[in-house]
This record gives structure tokens, C-alpha cells and sequence, in this order.
């Protein structure tokens, strides 16, 4: 029976991989051209997504990229205030360790056979057991399984619920090969992740294994048309970064430096949710996984429960290699539970950060008495 995966993300590649591995073979129609069509993202936090790896046979290739460094961080107030650094020892084990997203998928990709992904497929609907692409092909399936992200099209076959705005924007930038080109700055970030909390204002600055530093600037408690309203004008990049400048009075002009330093990517991004413990009634034919299922803040989860999505769906069919029906069913009731507590710790998290007082709580958080 055909098994089909929409989306070559984190999730439906481990899925892909772990039942690769369990002599099951999938297809992934991914909508990029190649997998260096676009740029991948930031760093990934894996901790738990670990268990995921080991059951695809990729832990030790997986540490063999990952950068326990990142595991450093910097917690700061916008006047310059330390509250909190942790420095991690060269011989720390690998619990929370950071990778940069395009050498995880790159790993899982190499992992499965050549034609396993066809690229360029952006999916289009589905039914009667064939999917439909938007360039007028179609492939068969017997199970249909939705890793296509937030704004998955495959998730209205099971729910009409949507993602919701949560009231945050962000301004992505970033700094090329900072060791090079701005070696005070990168001394001032360090490793891993410095990180300023200020009233309803963030700034995550994070080194990549490429030498990039990225950088999210957060505006929380904002409208949805905060984006239209804020003044930022995306289309001239230095007069973007003057303008965010602007919106950060009073901080410290070392922090604000960070963004004068940045090159001509700007990227606004809306934030959206999925409800905590969104469920719908089984069907055998398809199912989601990531954040088709669970959209939850993005505060270290998400990646993570992908993984173990798709690793907990290659086991439960598996075990199950002739009856989809139980397999989903199975795979579905585990992961409502695990899936539905992470979104609630990450919307508690997200509460936190639109606190006034937001940085104190975080380092009391980072260090309990």
C-alpha cells in the first residue's frame, strides 16, 4: 500500500527515514525545486526530537553535527543589565545541543534513497485515493499523511480549525560571517544565544554553524496589522533597521549595534497557533503531523515534536504494516497527549514573554532558588 508524505520538512522526513528503516518505503512530495531552493531557517534546539534520531538509526551522525556550544546563553535587560549566562564546558553532554536546520534535513535526506522525495510537487487536493499537484499531475495514495506545516493544505480533510494570530511579530536579520566582519560584536553575543527581554520587546540574536548570526526582533501584545502600521518600511532594508532602531528607545547602543550591523534580509513573520490539544476523529487514510497538528509557539517545541511524530507514526505502522486504520488510530491518541502538553508548556512560556516584567521571570526561571 502507497504512503504518501506532503512536506519534506523535519517531520515528514523522519517519518520517511523511520520507516525506511523498518522496511517500509514512503514517497515525499515536497513542494521546493531542490533542497537548496530556499534558505532552511535558524538553529534547532533538540532535545527530546533525540528519541526520534535514535529509533531513524541517526544519533551519532546527528552528534557529529550538532553544536553543543549553542547550548551557551545570555539573558539581558535593553540597558545592558546581565541577569543570566550559562557557559557550557567542552566536555558537557550533548542534552540540549543546537544544529543548524539545513544540516538536520541535509542528514535525513542523505539518509533515504534517491527517489524517495520528488521535488517541486506543490500539493493541490486529494481524493478518492489520488493526490492532485498544482502543475495538473497526480499520484495514488492508500494513506495520506499532512507534514506541510503551518499552512497546511492537507488539514482540512480532518479539521476546519485554523491557525490563530497570538498577538506577535517578528523582524528577521541577520549578520554574516561576524567573526569577520564585526569580531566585537560576535565576542558580545558568544556562542550560542544572546538574548535581551525587555517591555513587550525582544531581541534573540543566535550564531549559526555558518559564521551567521540570526536575529529575531519580537514585538509582542501587537495586532495583527502591526506589520502595516509600524512604520517599518520592508522594501529599503537600511532605512528598515534605522526604523527598528527607532522602535527600541532607551536600549543600549551596543545591543541596537547588532542590528545597524545587518545586511539586507528583512523578513517580517506573523506568529500563529494551532488550539492546545486540538484533536479530530480518526480516519485511515489521513492524518498530520508537526505543525499541521499541532501549530504551538515557537519556543523550543516545535521541531522536536515533529521528529517524534514522525518517528512515533513509522513505528505504529510498523507494527501495523496492513492495517493503516489501527496504526493511525494508535499514532493519533499518543501523540493528542505528548503533543497537546507541549503546546500548553509553550503557551505558558508565551504568556511569560508578554508579561511587563518578563525578563525577571525568565531569570528566575533559568535559575530557581
Amino acid at each position: 500500500m502507497t504512503i504518501a508524505i506532503v512536506g519534506g520538512g523535519m517531520g515528514g522526513l523522519t517519518l520517511a527515514r523511520v520507516l525506511h528503516v523498518n522496511g517500509i518505503e514512503a514517497v515525499v512530495y515536497e513542494r521546493d525545486s531542490s533542497r537548496t531552493a530556499r534558505d532552511q531557517g535558524s538553529m534547532l534546539d533538540i532535545h527530546s526530537g533525540q528519541r526520534a534520531l535514535r529509533e531513524a538509526g541517526l544519533l551519532e551522525e546527528f552528534f557529529a553535527i550538532a553544536r553543543g556550544e549553542g547550548q551557551d546563553m545570555r539573558l539581558l535587560e535593553p540597558d545592558g543589565t546581565l541577569l543570566h549566562q550559562e557557559d557550557t564546558p567542552d566536555d558537557a553532554p550533548l542534552l540540549r545541543p543546537e544544529v543548524d536546520r539545513a544540516d538536520l534535513r541535509d542528514l535525513l535526506l542523505d539518509s533515504l534513497p534517491e527517489d524517495t522525495v520528488r521535488w517541486g510537487h506543490v500539493f493541490k487536493s486529494a481524493g478518492d485515493g489520488r493526490l492532485h499537484f498544482a502543475d495538473g499531475s497526480s499520484a495514488p495514495y492508500d494513506l495520506l499523511v499532512g507534514a506541510d506545516g503551518a499552512q497546511s493544505r492537507v488539514r482540512p480533510l480532518l479539521t476546519d480549525v485554523r491557525p490563530a494570530p497570538i498577538g506577535k511579530n517578528v523582524v528577521e536579520i541577520g549578520i554574516p560571517d561576524i567573526d569577520r566582519t564585526h569580531p566585537d560584536l560576535a565576542a558580545m553575543v558568544g556562542r550560542g544565544t544572546y538574548w535581551v527581554v525587555g517591555n513587550g520587546i525582544s531581541l534573540a540574536a543566535q550564531r549559526n554553524g555558518d559564521g551567521r548570526v540570526r536575529i529575531g526582533v519580537s514585538f509582542t501584545n501587537t495586532a495583527e496589522d502591526w506589520f502595516a502600521t509600524s512604520g517599518i518600511p520592508f522594501d529599503d532594508p537600511a532605512a528598515a533597521r534605522a526604523r527598528l532602531i527607532e522602535l527600541l528607545p532607551g536600549w543600549d547602543p551596543r545591543i541596537t549595534a547588532l542590528i545597524a550591523a545587518c545586511d539586507d534580509r528583512v523578513v517580517p513573520r506573523s506568529m500563529t497557533t494551532l488550539p492546545a490539544g486540538l484533536t479530530w476523529p480518526s480516519r485511515p487514510d489521513v492524518t498530520l503531523l508537526g505543525d499541521a497538528a499541532h501549530l504551538m509557539p515557537a519556543v523550543g517545541e516545535g521541531a522536536n515534536m515533529a521528529m517524534l511524530d514522525g518517528a512515533s507514526l513509522g513505528l505504529a505502522l510498523a507494527a501495523h504494516p496492513d492495517d493503516f486504520a489501527t496504526a493511525v488510530e494508535e499514532y493519533e491518541r499518543e501523540m493528542f497527549e505528548r503533543a497537546g502538553a507541549a503546546a500548553r508548556r509553550s503557551e505558558d512560556m508565551h504568556e511569560l514573554m508578554m508579561s511587563p516584567d518578563a525578563a525577571r521571570k525568565l531569570q528566575a526561571f533559568f535559575q530557581p532558588s
